[in-house]
């Protein structure tokens, strides 16, 4: 089970325990599920309200994690993500540090997410 840290400049950091690989839950839903302030407006990652940060706390390398469609269009058009890197998130399986929360599926490892 990964630890996942919360951060925000206005929030105390809060690490929750999450299930790996669950598709029920995502990062928004466990925040929410914690009482963890992201902010959102659509929770279905077409508005891109609820951008995050994402950054690995554990040893070993990130782990890739799919991005959806409705992701890369937001993350390109709010100039979060460029085409190389949802290539390189494609193809070679390198995760990008910025992802939507209500789109980001858990994998096993401890992360930081940071938020506004």
């Amino acid at each position: 089970m990964p630890n996942i840290t919360f951060s925000n400049p206005s929030y105390r950091d809060k690490t929750v325990y999450a299930v790996a690989g669950s598709h029920t839950e995502n990062i928004l839903s466990i925040a929410r599920e914690h009482k963890i302030p992201i902010n959102f407006e659509c929770a279905d990652g077409e508005c891109g309200t609820c951008v995050i940060k994402v950054t690995s706390l554990s040893d070993k390398p990130r782990m890739g994690s799919f991005l959806t469609d409705k992701e890369k269009v937001v993350l390109k058009q709010t100039g979060k993500l460029t085409a190389e890197e949802v290539e390189k998130a494609e193809v070679g399986d390198q995760p990008p540090a910025w992802r939507l929360a209500c789109q980001m599926i858990v994998r096993d490892e401890d992360m930081l997410i940071e938020y506004t």
